[in-house]
């Protein structure tokens, strides 16, 4: 039973080494954001397929920028309370090398879907995935998006660099984004 519940505790540790089994390279740092290192990070899996406004997208069209990438849905509070943060902070950095996609999920219909983006001014398209199939491309042991709300950010190289697994306000959206964005 020790050892159980020490193994437990370790998997939630700050500062190590985190996530399931193997050397994953990742680093949970003290607010909620997990980085991996440059040359230790797993490429982002094939998130392409329809908008929820019926448009095709491939985040692979968007090397060569750093991506960020929020898994939502329209029935998640806190999706609903860091809604304006990204849809500020999309703006700002749009011209600056930063693309936002999102990805929708578990909305039944595109409808509410749509009408959330509307009502908090979210500009920036999203990936429609009722199923979460998208959300499974991801290799286990990775940067994965586990939870709703999830954030993702995507190097230049088509790489995952950092993860968070709760909702975000400005702040804590570019904690994420600058260091990646400074990366040459």
């Amino acid at each position: 039973m020790a050892a159980v519940a020490a193994l437990s505790l370790s998997a939630c540790g700050k500062g190590g080494t985190s996530g399931g089994g193997g050397d994953t390279h990742f680093v949970t740092g003290n607010n909620g954001i997990d980085t991996v290192p440059a040359g230790k990070r797993a490429t982002a899996p094939d998130l392409s397929g329809r908008t929820i406004d019926g448009k095709t997208l491939d985040v692979a069209d968007y090397k060569g920028k750093v991506v960020v990438v929020n898994v939502w849905g329209s029935w998640c509070g806190p999706c609903r309370e860091e809604a304006q943060y990204f849809a500020k902070v999309s703006k700002e950095y749009q011209d600056k090398g930063v693309q936002f996609v999102g990805i929708n999920t578990r909305d039944t219909s595109t409808t509410p879907a749509v009408n959330f983006e509307k009502e908090h001014g979210v500009a920036y398209p999203s990936l429609y995935d009722p199923t979460g199939k998208l959300m499974l491309r991801f290799k286990k042991g990775t940067l994965n998006p586990q939870i709703i709300p999830s954030t993702l950010v995507i190097d230049r190289h088509g790489k995952v660099a950092a993860r968070a697994l709760e909702a975000l306000d400005d702040t804590g959206l570019l904690k994420m984004l600058k260091p990646v964005l400074a990366e040459k």
